[in-house]
């Protein structure tokens, strides 16, 4: 019988934490820019009405 690889899985699993986290990281600056420009926008909106 053959014995599991336990290095291989502790790296896949550590590729995917590392993946997620840059996802994440990616998520949050895009989330924290977005904002900013409809905070802008929305004056110009309520301005135009």
């Amino acid at each position: 019988m053959a014995k599991p690889n336990y290095q291989y899985e502790k790296r896949q699993r550590e590729l995917a934490k590392k993946k997620k986290k840059e996802e994440k990281k990616q998520m949050l600056q895009e989330k924290k820019e977005l904002p900013a420009e409809s905070e802008t926008d929305q004056p110009t909106d309520t301005e135009a009405d």
